[in-house]
């Protein structure tokens, strides 16, 4: 039996760790780990790591195996028609090769999957946004075996989903934080054409934004740095007991664009954590611990969510990337020689780098590569407390912190576990030995988990003349295991009379022995558990939604009286409030009253997000719905999808959050009961086209509206603003409007719901009255408005032209082209349907 499935079977946690190169992997391996992921040149959500080949990844797989270690294969990007069969090829090609199992976000993928190779073990990425028990159980009806939580949840949150869950629990522990809540970032895709979804972020989370009022000035001033969705890196620790008692089935280290000197050394201070605390000898972490993770990399560190919601103290806002470890402050500089005097409180070595906070002008950065102590000796290192000075290229002043940002010592010792060439851990194996004359000699090797093969030599053992066989002659030709795997423990040796066998035969015996138990270990993976077949439980029959050109979204009375007076022949109402509004079913009452009396179609939205203690919230409203039943209702992620499908009757829409950017997905979509979809703004009109051809879903496109880039868990007001994190947010968000301003002095407005979540919205309106005309006859059934963050005013004015631009010709005259123009304003974007995503 292999080592991860022993992990299974005595409820260990697996330790999974990143590679992007073949030398993070075997430092991974090296290091401790339980479990590797990875990706192939296609398909994951790192596009712009190394990742692996084909005949890399079967080299990969094949060292894991060895080793005991399992190779999870990232296949989580949202995928394009036009690859669906290069997927099928590459999932049959990863079963064949001997992967453990593969992470999705895409239901679509799932779906290939599924019929694809079934037996091929399927996770749920975080960038599915799991959040609810509800969710994790929908995917086990779905034949999932695991899911990755989304990263905003706390331990007790964590703790109810792993008592409650019929498949596996996967949550991180260390690495960088999205701000936003995975797989529901548009912010890079839409500013720079670089999708998350499709692993080529582009962070614009890490570049400097200043949080501003309605009249466009800086509410924060000093208060706090530039970098106000810049999170600060997880690092849980601390908390692993808390993490491992929660149930949690893998605990995951983030980083596969990380240098393998950072995957050996976080995966080694967690290997060490976690075995002491299966040792119950009592948790400590020691300072030398956590100083190596604070070198390799750091933003500064938090729990996130864990404990709850921790506000700015979660946030890095100072500087977005590695900050390194404080190790001194600068005593004196001279300016003629370009030399610093530093007082250390911690190491300094040859090699290293430093970093200068200065209070003027940046930082200054200097390598190490002269040092004298402060009787002006050269030395190879500081200590603590030591006073050291070197050369430094720029001006720095007096009491400046200096930070080591690289530390040779610590990157060599890191190096040494995965470059030599020769295992660092090995498994151990007893050897037997028989040598008679007249026989073959045979070496027998086993392992501790029930794997035994011998090996023989070709040479018949003959009478010895001069040197007979003894033990420790064999000892010395079969310990020399080298490069293999495998460290000899015990040996024992029956030789029958003085025999002679040359040593380049005893060799060749031991080497056989050796690719033979290889094989036997490798073999032992081929065996699959068939993965349960997706349940589509739900026989309910439900109604078909009533037709609407237009589907305005909004979110309260008075923007549902606007839009229906404007002559708007759909309402999507509901789902997240713009201004900390609770919704109560009263106001799903009235605007259900409002578009029958107007003889208008009436859908009501539900929250992106949904927690188990949101969700007691939402099934309320769900029975309240029953009294006043709507034509559909939206949801956006697959809990809530499940949710609504379990406790309704009604008609349900995928909206655009719910990634629909695939015939397969749709195709699933319609299996499970769905009755129509939103499809994903990053589809070019090109691509619409072509899957409207592919489906008989009804299906809407987003045409005009401020998209939502993020929702967060954060909320920068309540955080710098409102005291969250030090006690109970005074609510900023209530008494005025706030924007972040990038450096181009683009406004992204912000909208904070009743359950404190942060929307960014985008700072262009999305805009596509030019073509209003060419939906319909592409096959999209329903052109969606967002007007959650319109005012009156302007809904009216906005659908009132595209009612009167649906009647222009496919191609406007000229007046009527500049007529539209004039209606859309200049601040306009036409997304992604002429330009398409990266």
């Amino acid at each position: 039996m292999l080592f991860f499935q022993i992990l299974e079977e005595m409820k260990l946690v697996e330790l999974l760790a990143p590679a992007g190169s073949r030398e993070a992997l075997v430092a991974a391996v090296e290091n401790g780990a339980n479990a590797i992921y990875l990706a192939g040149n296609a398909f994951g959500a790192r596009a712009y790591a190394n990742n692996f080949d084909r005949e890399e990844l079967r080299e990969a797989i094949h060292f894991a195996h060895l080793r005991n270690v399992a190779i999870h294969v990232t296949v989580n990007t949202i995928v394009a028609d036009e690859e669906l069969e290069p997927l099928k090829d590459y999932l049959r090609f990863l079963y064949e090769a001997g992967a453990d199992a593969i992470l999705v976000q895409d239901l679509g993928v799932a779906k290939v999957a599924h019929e694809t190779v079934p037996d091929l073990p399927l996770h749920a990425s975080t960038q599915m946004s799991v959040s609810s028990i509800e969710g994790v159980r929908a995917l086990a009806e779905l034949g999932f075996t695991r899911a990755v939580l989304a990263r905003e949840m706390s331990l007790k949150e964590i703790r109810s989903i792993c008592a409650h869950s019929p498949i596996e629990i996967e949550t991180f522990m260390h690495g960088a934080l999205c701000v936003c809540y995975s797989g529901q970032c548009l912010m890079s895709s839409m500013i720079g054409g670089r999708s998350g979804n499709r692993g080529r972020c582009a962070q614009p989370c890490r570049l400097p934004y200043t949080l501003v009022d309605e009249k466009g000035q800086d509410v924060l001033g000093d208060k706090a740095g530039s970098y106000l969705l810049s999170p600060r890196d997880l690092s849980t620790i601390d908390v692993i007991p808390d993490l491992i008692e929660a149930g949690v089935s893998s605990l995951k280290i983030e980083g596969r664009m990380k240098r393998p000197e950072y995957v050996a050394t976080v995966v080694r201070t967690y290997r060490e954590a976690i075995d002491t605390h299966y040792a119950g000898k009592g948790y400590a972490v020691t300072q030398e611990e956590r100083d190596d993770l604070a070198q390799i990399f750091n933003r500064d560190f938090t729990v996130a969510y864990l404990k709850g919601r921790p506000g700015k103290a979660m946030m890095s806002d100072r500087r977005p990337n590695n900050r390194g470890l404080l190790i001194g402050r600068v005593t004196a500089y001279d300016w003629d020689e370009r030399v610093v005097t530093v007082k250390l409180s911690g190491r300094l070595g040859l090699g290293d780098q430093v970093d200068f906070w200065v209070k003027v002008g940046g930082r200054v950065t200097a390598t190490i590569d002269a040092l004298k102590n402060a009787q002006g000796r050269e030395v190879s290192e500081g200590e603590v407390g030591d006073i050291v000075s070197f050369a430094i290229p720029s001006a720095v002043r007096d009491h400046d912190r200096v930070f080591k940002v690289y530390d040779a010592r610590l990157m060599e010792r890191a190096k040494e576990t995965y470059a030599s060439g020769a295992p660092v851990r090995r498994i151990p194996v007893t050897i037997a030995v028989h040598a008679a004359i007249g026989e073959p000699l045979t070496v027998t090797i086993a392992d501790n988990e029930g794997h035994k093969a011998e090996g023989q030599t070709d040479f018949i053992g003959e009478p010895a003349r001069k040197r007979p066989l003894s033990e420790d002659v064999i000892r010395k030709q079969v310990s020399r295991l080298g490069t293999s795997v495998y460290e000899m423990t015990s040996l024992s040796c029956d030789i029958e009379g003085e025999v002679m066998v040359p040593m380049s035969e005893i060799n060749e015996a031991r080497r056989k022995a050796v690719e033979a138990l290889d094989e036997l270990r490798l073999a032992e993976i081929e065996t699959r558990e068939h993965r349960p077949e997706p349940q589509f439980k739900d026989s309910k029959e439900r109604p078909v939604p009533r037709h609407a050109t237009f589907l305005v979204a909004v979110a309260t009375l008075a923007q549902v009286k606007a839009a229906l007076a404007a002559g708007a022949d759909g309402i999507l109402f509901g789902g997240d409030s713009y201004d900390h509004h609770v919704i109560t079913a009263e106001e799903y009452e009235k605007a259900w009253q409002m578009a029958k009396e107007a003889g208008a179609r009436i859908d009501f939205n539900t929250p992106r997000i949904v927690h188990d203690g949101q969700q007691k919230h939402l099934e309320t409203l769900l029975a309240a719905f029953a009294a006043f039943p709507p034509d559909a209702v939206h949801v956006h992620n697959i809990g809530t999808l499940a949710l609504v499908r379990r406790l309704t009757d009604f008609a349900i829409h995928a909206d655009y959050s719910l990634i629909s950017f695939n015939k397969q997905t749709l195709a699933f979509l319609k299996d499970y009961g769905v009755a129509g979809a939103t499809l994903s703004p990053e589809l070019t009109a090109k691509e619409i086209r072509k899957l409207a051809t592919e489906t008989d879903l009804p299906l809407a496109c987003i045409v005009h509206g401020r998209l939502e880039l993020m929702v967060s868990e954060y909320c920068v007001t309540g955080s710098f603003l409102g005291g969250c994190g030090e006690g109970p947010c005074s609510q900023p968000c209530t008494r005025g409007h706030f924007a972040l301003k990038d450096r181009k002095d683009a406004l992204f407005p912000l909208a904070m719901d009743q359950f404190c979540h942060m929307h960014v919205l985008n700072s262009k309106t999305l805009s596509m009255l030019p073509h209003a005309m060419k939906f319909r006859p592409a096959g999209i059934a329903t052109l969606q408005i967002e007007a959650k963050a319109m005012g009156e005013k302007e809904i009216t004015a906005i659908i009132k032209a595209y009612k009167k631009a649906m009647s222009f010709p496919a191609e406007p005259a000229e007046a009527q082209l500049a007529w539209i123009h004039e209606q859309e304003g200049k601040d306009i974007t036409r997304g992604h349907y002429f330009r398409g995503v990266l």
